[in-house]
């Protein structure tokens, strides 16, 4: 391993280099991900860590976090992506007893990529609680993301 360094919560890099460079951010700067403590950290595994979001959409928005950098879904390995997708129940148990009521439903999802809105470059997944009248219009979901397309009307009239 080299003169390796541990990075992104613990995980240790095998070229000795950070990959937060190759993401955009600048060693000095630092991933915003990297810089989550100990402390925040509400699910914890071999390969992801969750926290809640410090700008959330909603009550209980959380995040989820692969420990080894990667740029987006795409470019996460198949363990990386199942260890992820076991995350999404465990952030759902998380949720469920943190926020004080149930939510009445989700969005769970990524940005992959600048042109999808994607600001912070380390793959991570949004889990959003929602909440019957949390906005006037919740159909389409995450359709939502380009709001033209957000309120769709199926040919079958309904």
């Amino acid at each position: 391993m080299g003169v390796g360094r541990e990075c992104h919560v613990g995980h240790r890099q095998r070229s000795g280099l950070c990959s937060r460079e190759e993401l955009g951010y600048p060693l000095s700067m630092g991933c915003p991900f990297c810089e989550i403590p100990e402390s925040e950290r509400v699910i914890e595994t071999n390969d992801v860590i969750g926290f809640f979001d410090h700008y959330p959409a909603s009550p209980g928005h959380l995040l989820l976090v692969p420990r080894r950098h990667v740029a987006t879904w795409f470019d996460a390995d198949e363990r990386e992506k199942a260890a992820l997708l076991r995350a999404i129940d465990d952030a759902l148990d998380v949720i469920g007893s943190t926020v004080g009521r149930r939510p009445d439903g989700y969005n769970v999802g990524f940005n992959a990529g600048e042109a999808a809105g994607q600001t912070v470059m380390p793959l991570h997944i949004h889990v959003i609680p929602r909440y019957r009248g949390d906005v006037d219009h919740a159909r389409g979901g995450i359709r939502g993301a380009i709001p033209i397309c957000r309120i769709y009307h199926p040919k079958d009239g309904s």
